[in-house]
């Protein structure tokens, strides 16, 4: 009864600051950012760690006051402001990561890295809280726009290709989005973001775009190649949000979608086989973590309360725990200059702290009784029998284990024991350590008290994870599957670490269409005029189009609106385009 009121008159007092919480949290990151980019560098530090905090006080107040604010353009109401309780947990997981992961760069002086922080947490407020698909559509390409600066601020040359490649495909996602949101309006005369569905050719576009950004089968590669060539810290902010905004969409889109079910549970599998023979092991994390996305799709498609309770709940735990994986390898990085695991091991003789960390972390992806992987994952295994999805259950299952194997045992084992490299680094700078450390009892104080994080779950529901069944399951799979590690290991089966080049997805885009045009090109002179001929009637059509969709959006807007609108698009064609020309030349 004391707790109540005492939470009551918090609310009271919070709900005062009426002016912040109708303020979206976008403005106030954006505002943070120009203050780091013309401030000194002890300026900018105060600026960003004070930013979640702010950011957290001012979603109390959007909790107790639920504003909704709307803006009118082109003669169209956008809902930029949104506030639910999906939209407030996402949010409050992202000001979480933002904190951790403005801690963990503290040393960092580098204004590129540090605004880019602050512009990509803002862009993924913005996404989750507009309640219009132009709105999303704006700060989902702020995402892209944003966070490609924490790869090109390596400043390597293979960065600034990898860069392009990722700014490219992030581009076509929001293409994709736009041009769903443009037949949707067409078809409904509504920009609302709600729920979807696949009825129509407007939601297959906006899944497809939700689906790049989320790693579904065939555009995961853009994961694979960006995160591993981002910077140390900037590889810990890029996996706590890029993907985790898709998850967010896609559960406000396309619940209950079975189609998801079949794509979530390939997700969860593939992945297994390159993580286990790859060498870099951050890349071993970037295909764990389309493993872990597998997870968060499958509870969505399912659609129960439970499955995408759970799904959203396994969200905000992966954000934490694969958050600690890759600031522990990145520690390593930082501290050996080496991240593969054919250079590394024997770091725990001197790195004692780091190994530790990174072990509670492997502990938590692999679903440890008592820790935080544990009471998510258990939610969406345990619903996807309730539906009766059994083929799909003893996928996952095998996915679970598979987890183990990869991120459980191989990043924490090849990097700190193994055998002894030679190396002795020291343990990273005090601010790293701290932020590890805030990640790691997250891991457990959410494992151990579950209640905390259910309660804070868009859906009513009932599920206690610690009941006999399900613990004693998950031992036994964990106990399975170490033993028949250390048996490949025994018996020189298990695949060497070596210096490879595995060939993934990316290789048809990287590869295979620069190599076919380059033997197409000299015969394309013959069959000039005929292409020429059709191009122009299909860019006639499609032009056709965008001006029909164009002028169905406007409504009655005046020409110089309407000719606004169609230079924004024709010019982000244009961007497209030429980043394509310059990829494949």
């Amino acid at each position: 009864m004391m707790e109540s009121q005492i939470i009551l008159a918090s609310l009271d007092w919070i709900a005062q600051f009426r002016v912040l919480a109708v303020v979206p949290p976008a403005v106030l990151y954006f505002l943070a950012a120009l203050l780091v980019l013309w401030s000194g560098h002890r300026v900018g530090r105060v600026v960003m760690l004070l930013m979640p905090v702010l950011g957290m006080f001012q979603l109390a107040a959007m909790f107790a006051i639920k504003p909704n604010v709307t803006l009118s353009l082109l003669d169209m109401s956008l809902v930029v402001l949104r506030v639910d309780s999906l939209s407030l947990l996402f949010a409050l997981l992202f000001n979480i990561a933002a904190l951790i992961g403005v801690i963990y760069a503290l040393h960092v002086r580098d204004r590129l890295q540090s605004v880019s922080a602050m512009c990509y947490v803002g862009s993924a407020l913005g996404a989750v809280f507009a309640g219009d698909l132009l709105t999303l559509f704006i700060f989902w390409e702020l995402l892209a726009l944003s966070s490609v600066g924490f790869i090109w601020a390596r400043r390597r040359p293979e960065s600034m290709a990898a860069g392009m490649r990722y700014l490219l495909v992030q581009i076509v996602s929001g293409l994709l989005l736009l041009a769903g949101a443009l037949y949707l309006y067409e078809q409904t005369g509504s920009l609302v973001f709600n729920h979807i569905g696949l009825d129509g050719p407007a939601g297959w576009l906006i899944l497809v775009a939700f689906g790049i950004k989320c790693g579904f089968p065939m555009f995961h590669g853009w994961i694979t190649e960006a995160y591993p060539a981002a910077t140390e810290a900037g590889a810990v902010f890029m996996a706590a949000i890029t993907t985790k905004v898709a998850v967010y969409a896609l559960a406000r889109g396309f619940q209950g979608e079975e189609l998801l079910v079949y794509v979530g549970v390939t997700m969860t599998c593939f992945p297994i086989f390159y993580a286990v023979i790859e060498n870099d092991l951050r890349r071993v994390l970037a295909y764990s973590m389309i493993n872990q996305l597998g997870f968060m799709v499958c509870g969505i498609g399912v659609g129960t309360t439970l499955a995408v309770n759970g799904a959203i709940a396994h969200a905000f735990n992966d954000v934490i725990f694969k958050g600690l994986l890759f600031m522990s390898m990145g520690a390593v990085l930082l501290q050996t200059g080496r991240i593969n695991a054919s250079e590394l091991g024997g770091l725990y003789r001197t790195m004692p702290k780091t190994t530790v960390l990174c072990i509670v972390g492997a502990m938590s992806i692999s679903a440890f009784p008592l820790f935080s992987g544990f009471v998510s994952k258990a939610m969406i295994v345990t619903a996807v029998l309730e539906e009766h999805y059994e083929w799909v259950w003893l996928a996952l299952l095998f996915a679970s284990a598979g987890v183990f194997h990869h991120a459980g045992i191989k990043i924490p084992y090849f990097a700190f024991f193994a055998h002894d490299s030679g190396l002795r680094p020291t343990e990273p700078p005090t601010n790293m350590l701290i932020a590890m450390t805030i990640s790691a009892v997250l891991c457990i104080g959410i494992g151990v008290f579950p209640l905390v994080l259910y309660q804070m779950l868009p859906f009513d529901m009932v599920y206690s994870p610690y009941d006999a069944t399900h613990v004693l399951a998950q031992l036994q799979l964990l106990w399975f599957s170490a033993l028949a590690f250390a048996w490949l290991n025994l018996r020189g089966w298990y695949p060497p670490e070596i210096r490879s080049v595995n060939l993934d997805v990316d290789w048809l885009f990287r590869k295979l269409v620069p190599g076919v045009v380059s033997v197409t090109m000299p015969h394309l002179g013959r069959i000039g005029e005929h292409l020429t001929f059709g191009i122009g009637q299909g860019l006639q059509r499609m032009g056709g189009f965008l001006a029909r969709g164009l002028v169905v959006l406007v409504g009655q807007a005046t020409s110089i609106r309407l000719m606004a609108m169609y230079l924004v698009i024709v010019l982000m064609l244009y961007l497209f385009l030429d980043g394509l020309m310059m990829l494949v030349g």
